[in-house]
């Protein structure tokens, strides 16, 4: 696994709550580790955690 990935996934488990994480927390996410929205979903996917109060339909 690339270390971007690692880096993403492991932000996601830490914000993640009740296998829930918010459109807002994974944008940001997106933004500071420089990869699309698209990126955090798919990974969000993976770990069958559900994105809540989408904002801008990026997920």
């Amino acid at each position: 696994m690339n270390e971007q990935k690692e880096k993403v996934l492991q932000s996601v488990k830490e914000v993640a709550k009740d296998g829930k994480i918010s459109c807002t927390a994974a944008r940001r996410i997106a933004n500071d580790n420089n990869v699309p929205p698209k990126f955090v979903g798919d990974i969000c996917d993976e770990l069958k955690i559900k994105i809540k109060a989408c904002e801008l339909g990026c997920f």
